[in-house]
């Protein structure tokens, strides 16, 4: 998870400054197009740079040794599955702002976004199996392609995104007991700490009852974490006195795409707000407990 994210980051980066000079327009609208060769060529080059980066910081050191397949399923109560289908979910919804700024049809421009955002990480998971510290996971295979279908089928279906995939994070103390595995500084603990991250799904509740007066700007959302996660696994856990949890949420969320503006500068600012859950006043279900919270991030 903890390599998947990084790539991510050098993606999004990567098409952040193609979408920077186009803008992000209204869903129905295309208004400032992006010749393909570029995309291909920025997305090359961005893609390219990760599997160097990666390959170098995660594989040369230890070397490659036989291939093996290695099932990480239970681990970490499934937060970093989660971490998985996110990833791939927003890379789809970024990879088709730019292509359907292009000459490809709308159709072409999804069926690819989509295609593209679960094929990338092949790769990465292959490397994996011929590492020594790791192994070809097919759950990570299956959690990729499921942030994929997630965007391509609300697209297909409603040609808009009705349900989203959102993140948020709460730094934990636990981390300070395990740093070299959960992070030493807030940037590793963001991407390290699965005791701190939460994965929302955000409900359009306008979108699916449009004649009703549910305001637009107001969303359901569900949300999923967990807790006390010391190590990768519940017996680890236990052996070393932690009892880790599910912890499921329900709450409200702030859906800022609506807000029409002309700006391109602010069209990028409300996209990138998908990619997370706001405080919102939460109920919290853990250990057979109900706790409210005001605000919870």
């Amino acid at each position: 998870m903890r390599r998947f994210a990084i790539f991510i980051c050098l993606l999004i980066c990567t098409y952040a400054q193609l979408l920077g000079q186009s803008g992000i327009a209204h869903p129905v609208e295309v208004d400032y197009p992006i010749n393909l060769k570029k995309v291909k060529l920025y997305g090359g080059i961005g893609y390219a740079t990760g599997m160097l980066v990666l390959s170098q910081a995660w594989y040369a050191e230890n070397g490659l040794e036989h291939f093996k397949f290695f099932n990480d399923n239970a681990e970490w109560l499934q937060v970093d599955k989660l971490g998985h289908t996110y990833g791939t979910y927003h890379l789809s919804r970024i990879n088709y702002e730019l292509l359907r700024r292009t000459e490809l049809s709308d159709n072409k421009a999804l069926l690819w976004s989509s295609v593209l955002s679960s094929a990338l990480f092949l790769p990465i998971e292959i490397l994996d199996g011929f590492s020594p510290d790791y192994g070809f996971s097919y759950g990570d295979i299956i959690a990729n392609a499921a942030g994929s279908g997630m965007f391509y089928f609300q697209q297909k279906a409603w040609n808009e995104q009705r349900i989203k995939f959102k993140f948020s994070f709460q730094p934990s103390s636990l981390a300070e007991l395990r740093p070299e595995t959960l992070g030493s500084n807030f940037p590793e603990r963001l991407l390290k700490d699965y005791n701190g991250q939460s994965y929302w799904l955000s409900f359009d509740i306008h979108a699916f009852a449009k004649e009703s007066k549910w305001p637009k700007w107001i969303n359901l959302a569900l949300g999923y974490g967990a807790h006390q996660m010391i190590f990768a696994r519940n017996r680890e856990n236990e052996a070393a006195g932690f009892n880790n949890y599910r912890q499921y949420y329900l709450g409200l969320d702030f859906d800022l795409s609506h807000i029409q503006t002309s700006s391109r500068f602010l069209k990028t600012v409300l996209f990138l707000t998908d990619f997370i859950r706001l405080p919102a006043p939460t109920l919290q279900l853990s250990q057979g407990k109900v706790t409210g919270h005001i605000l919870y991030f």
